[in-house]
């Protein structure tokens, strides 16, 4: 390029370059003056709409005036070229300029309030720079800071071969270049002025020791190492800064944008304040004055000394007795862990390294553990640590990273006290692929270590005894765990897909039977239309067995396995036993608990499902299906406007939950309120809820409210749709009930005695069987599934 000449500005040398392009000192023949002439890199700009909308943007920037900021001339295309003419600036970088070692403390506070003082007028005009660096600050032969390419990493995504560390890649949404870049930019979340402070902070760290304040050179390394964990202090690396230059530069790293400077000029009083001369102490006050508290009786100072220790003032009470110690921590939560792959299809796997911690940390009978279903929740939440701890009201909070890279995996963890915001504790483990089971367990080992919370020999013997897996397999029932959690038809049939993989990858895989089992549990629920019990419960028994062969101490295993016999073998007495176990080796595991609550309602024992659903809610507090399980103890124990009450405000939660619209519906019905009940039946279907139940609930309530002609026509409907595929056979005995036509109803209820349906398990108490209940038939059938008369 040199000695060409793009439109009237004449290429004189190369003088700089980087992933935007390459920067050359150009002549200006109409103004006669030396500019810097940028030439992008090609393929930055796409095609002629992005060059209009660069061509507005970069001519907005030239509105800029300020001493410290270069400022933009120009910008046109040529044959192919497009390029961006600004202030020349002679001089050398402020990366050129470390390269000679850390600059002087006063000169650190100089160069920094101009750069501060740079970033505040351009942030006056609501322009964020973005790319802040040492290469893009120019310190002039008169020692003035300029700032250059203000703007253009809004402008322009970094492209060539620059390497990973320097900047994201082209797929990210964030720019800039990375070990500079603020969390929330990271993050991509929305970047104001204090992400610029940030940056700034960055710069004057490296002013001022002359590296960089987290100098690991692995992008994924450093992009954990960013988001979650403190740097060295500068003054630890260089003892000549002083105390106040290195509070500022602390204050402007916060990894909070609201607990740094909130703008560029508070930064730059601060600096310039540090770099003013010191003014002569002023004269000094009497000795009485400053003896006044000698005046003072005894008892007097004493109060004033409780006082100030009382009250913690100026930290007094630290340094006289040490920072008092963390209340007892005996409820926590763990925070969705974020993914630092910055893959999206990598989501599954941070989702599900919390879920396992999570599993984990629930097996320890002494501490409760919120459920994944509400910590889930807070995923990309914006809200305070403290506050999402007292919507759980739980005492600590857990939150960290993972990051997959090849076959190694890296969690990186911190312990958050709720009551002060404190960090207590903070560890990173790394392990391969293999061995995810074992740093898992010693994950959570340390957790209860730092909590003080003791465990069992038990509880101590679960955690050591994790075996190696698969690394394709665990993936393989991670991916499946994440599509089960959707609570879905289509997820749960994904879900069993991957599961299935995942054992056919590593046989001995306990868990992955466990999860299994639930997943068939869910395809053959009958209330959402699916599969016949038949097909799906023998499967589900089978590999809950499976499961416990393989490991007898895995709580969701026996969960699956009591539900199996409870709503498919009737087995009672084998089926209690297994809850109980379930809930024996993992306290906090809140879905043994509703799942044994509704077996107790099956057996009329409605005060201990009120006790096990209220268990449950405490381990999971925002889950919708735990908070509407709270109302079935009171449906079926005909408590109606208990039931409302408690269906109602699990519809504040959510309004579109099909569940509870389907329950509300029942209870109303119930109480001879059909038109409510229709209406509920009706956002039932509306939104996926299952179209056949809905049709046997509506034709139901029209029949109970004396309109035959439309109970008729439901069943009809009903019939049709079981030629098309399956029905349950409970579904058509529920509108015959309704119509008073006793045999038919029997008959089709044989039927579904014959294919084990679920529904019969609670036959004793339902209130939609209430017209059957004086047949003789009716105790039969009671009898029959084995429930105690």
């Amino acid at each position: 390029m040199e000695g060409r000449t793009l439109a009237h500005y004449r290429i004189l040398e190369k003088i700089g370059g980087g992933g935007m392009g390459v920067v050359y000192r150009a002549h200006d023949e109409r103004l006669e003056r030396d500019v810097a002439l940028k030439v992008l890199s090609p393929g930055l700009l796409s095609d002629e709409a992005a060059r209009r909308r660069f061509r507005r943007e970069a001519l907005a920037l030239s509105r800029l005036s300020h001493p410290g900021i270069a400022t933009v001339f120009d910008f046109d295309t040529q044959e192919g070229v497009d390029f961006l003419v600004m202030e020349f600036v002679p001089g050398q970088t402020l990366a050129e300029k470390l390269a000679g070692g850390p600059l002087p403390e006063k000169e650190v506070a100089t160069l920094g309030a101009q750069i501060a003082s740079a970033l505040e007028g351009a942030h006056e005009r609501g322009v964020v720079h973005r790319d802040l660096k040492p290469g893009n600050i120019m310190v002039t032969l008169k020692g003035q800071a300029k700032v250059l390419d203000f703007g253009l990493a809004m402008l322009l995504r970094p492209a060539g071969e620059r390497s990973q560390i320097e900047t994201l890649s082209r797929e990210h949404a964030a720019v800039g270049t990375l070990p500079y870049m603020a969390p929330e930019q990271l993050r991509g979340e929305r970047m104001d002025a204090r992400s610029d402070i940030y940056a700034a902070g960055a710069v004057l760290y490296e002013m001022a020791t002359r590296q960089r304040p987290f100098p690991e050179t692995s992008a994924p390394r450093l992009i954990d190492e960013i988001l979650h964990h403190a740097p060295q202090t500068p003054r630890s690396i260089n003892g000549r800064i002083s105390p106040a230059l290195d509070g500022i530069i602390v204050k402007a790293l916060d990894k909070e944008p609201q607990r740094r400077y909130q703008s560029a000029a508070e930064l730059q009083i601060d600096l310039e304040r540090l770099g003013a001369p010191v003014l002569p102490r002023a004269a000094p006050r009497s000795r009485l004055r400053g003896l006044w508290w000698a005046l003072l009786p005894a008892s007097a100072l004493l109060s004033l000394a409780a006082l100030i220790v009382g009250l913690n003032l100026a930290g007094v009470r630290e340094r006289l007795f040490g920072r008092a110690a963390p209340g007892r921590i005996e409820s926590l939560a763990v925070l969705p862990l974020e993914n630092l792959s910055m893959d999206p299809e990598q989501e599954y796997f941070a989702d599900g390294m919390t879920e396992e911690l999570i599993a984990d940390l629930g097996k320890i009978r002494a501490l409760r553990v919120i459920s994944r279903t509400s910590a889930m929740r807070y995923k990309g939440t914006k809200k305070s640590l403290p506050e999402i701890a007292r919507e759980l009201n739980v005492d600590a909070l857990v939150e960290g990273s993972v990051l997959r890279a090849g076959d190694r995996v890296r969690i990186t963890t911190q312990l958050i006290q709720a009551a002060t915001d404190r960090h207590l504790w903070s560890e990173s483990y790394e392990r391969d692929l293999r061995d995810v089971l074992a740093l898992q367990s010693e994950v959570a080992r340390s957790i209860a270590r730092e909590i003080k919370i003791a465990l069992t020999p038990q509880e101590q013997a679960r955690f050591a005894e994790a075996r190696p897996v698969d690394p394709e397999a665990q993936q393989l029932y991670l991916k499946a765990r994440y599509y089960a959690a959707k609570d879905t038809q289509e997820g749960a049939r994904k879900a069993l897909e991957y599961f299935q993989q995942s054992i056919d990858k590593d046989p001995a895989y306990a868990a992955a039977y466990a999860q299994l089992t639930n997943t068939y549990v869910m395809l053959g629920y009958t209330g959402i239309d699916v599969l016949p019990s038949r097909e799906t419960m023998p499967r589900a028994k089978a590999a809950a067995l499976k499961a416990l062969e393989l490991d007898d101490t895995l709580a969701e295993a026996h969960t699956a396995l009591g539900f199996v016999r409870w709503a498919y073998d009737w087995d009672w007495t084998a089926a209690e036993k297994d809850f109980k176990r379930a809930i024996e080796l993992s306290p906090g595991y809140a879905t043994a608990h509703l799942r044994y609550a509704n077996f107790l309602c099956s057996l009329g024992r409605f005060d201990e499902a009120v006790e096990e659903d209220r268990r449950a809610l405490e381990f999971d507090p925002l889950s919708i299906i735990i908070n509407h399980g709270q109302a079935w103890p009171y449906h079926l124990s005909r408590r109606y406007d208990q039931a409302i009450k408690t269906y109602r405000k699990t519809l504040e939660m959510e309004p579109n939950f099909p569940r509870t619209h389907l329950r509300l519906g029942e209870v109303y019905a119930a109480k001879g309120m059909y038109r409510e009940a229709i209406a509920e039946y009706e956002k039932f279907s509306a939104l996926g809820g299952g179209s056949t139940m809905a049709l046997a609930l509506i034709g139901n309530a029209h029949a109970q409210a004396g309109e035959r002609h439309d109970a008729l026509r439901a069943l009809e409907e009903l019939t049709a749709e079981s030629k098309r595929r399956y029905v349950p056979f409970f579904h058509i005995a529920i509108v015959h009930a309704g119509l008073g036509d006793k045999d038919q109803a029997f008959a089709w209820l044989d039927r579904a005695y014959e294919e084990r349906s679920q529904f019969l398990v609670d036959l004793k108490f339902i209130p939609i069987l209430d017209p059957l209940r004086s047949d003789p038939r009716f105790a039969d059938l009671v009898r029959r599934v084995g429930l105690p008369p």
